[in-house]
């Protein structure tokens, strides 16, 4: 396994998404299948375990204290804050008070002492994101976090985020379908020397090739079932990128899993994908992606054949969109 830097840590170049072990896509993995795929995961070379408060409602950073507790040397652990189960509901909540009642309440779940990684999961905009910075920077001073990230963020909220304190990471969704950090997150992200961690690298399993009717292959309560670019419409147009994507994979000797990883890691020795999976086999399979080197033309190619004008439907429907703060495109008339 690879490795690259983030902050003041050296991590695996793909870390493992642990939130699909626990929330948003169904019925969550029995435990036993979740502690082998972690168990999997870290013999595999995997050193950076990304989770939150939000995930299950504290069910995922459970687990993860649980399994990885013997084994916390070796790991690097991020969580995140202000974005919380409270009686059954999401709440987005970034007062002081509220993030410091988080960490406590994480750090007993995960079973450590100090966090290394703690990011603010959204920013709250109904409290500055200097007052909610500054609770986690008293976090630091405390030595219950050892660095600061943002989930989400715009290039101006990043700015003014370390302004207060060094951010170590910035972390939101980026893959070939999701190509928002372009516009100037990513160009912040190189300025301020901060790490750019990217989720759903492989498009919420768009680009494995294994998802081809979200009507009949998604679960009730997955949360793609709320996002545009799965409605049938928009999702029928989308697959017919993919013979192309696949005849690349086939050039480049990988799968299309693969290839979408290895197209992140081409971006940027800053870019650290975090990907999901429930299965030993996808986790293989995905591990085995940071072997994939892909030439100038190649990453040139998949540029121009999978982008935000290829692609079909927004990124998330209007009201998770009015949640987050990141740059977004411009929707065509």
């Amino acid at each position: 396994m690879q490795h690259r830097r983030l902050g003041p840590f050296t991590v695996s170049a793909l870390g493992l998404g642990c939130m699909n072990l626990s929330h948003a896509y169904g019925t969550p993995p029995a435990p036993e299948a979740a502690e082998a795929l972690l168990l999997r995961a870290l013999d595999s070379g995997i050193t950076f375990f990304d989770t939150a408060a939000l995930y299950g409602f504290g069910a995922n950073e459970t687990l993860l204290g649980r399994v990885l507790k013997p084994h916390r040397h070796r790991i690097v652990l991020a969580s995140k804050c202000g974005m919380t189960g409270v009686n059954g509901k999401r709440v987005i909540d970034g007062r002081p008070q509220s993030l410091k009642r988080d960490c406590e309440a994480s750090l007993a779940r995960l079973q450590t002492d100090v966090i290394d990684l703690y990011y603010l999961h959204r920013w709250d905009k109904q409290v500055p994101i200097e007052d909610s910075i500054g609770a986690l920077a008293d976090l630091v001073r405390e030595g219950k976090v050892r660095s600061i990230g943002l989930s989400e963020v715009s290039a101006l909220t990043l700015r003014r985020a370390h302004a207060v304190h060094p951010v170590t990471a910035l972390q939101s969704e980026y893959s070939l379908w999701t190509r928002e950090a372009e516009i100037a997150t990513l160009a912040a992200c190189r300025e301020l020397g901060v790490a750019f961690v990217a989720f759903s690298p492989l498009a919420r399993a768009f680009l494995t090739d294994t998802l081809h009717d979200p009507e009949a292959q998604l679960e009730a309560k997955d949360i793609r079932r709320q996002m545009p670019r799965f409605e049938p419409a928009n999702y029928a147009k989308n697959l017919e990128l993919l013979p192309e994507y696949l005849r690349i994979a086939a050039e480049a000797r990988c799968t299309p899993a693969q290839l979408a990883l290895a197209w992140l890691l081409a971006k940027g020795e800053d870019i650290i994908p975090i990907f999901g999976t429930r299965t030993l086999e996808h986790l293989d399979e995905n591990v085995a992606g940071a072997d994939v080197q892909l030439d100038r033309k190649t990453v040139e190619r998949l540029d121009a054949l999978i982008n935000q004008q290829t692609v079909s439907g927004p990124r998330y429907n209007t009201a998770t969109q009015l949640e987050i703060d990141t740059e977004t495109f411009p929707i065509a008339a």
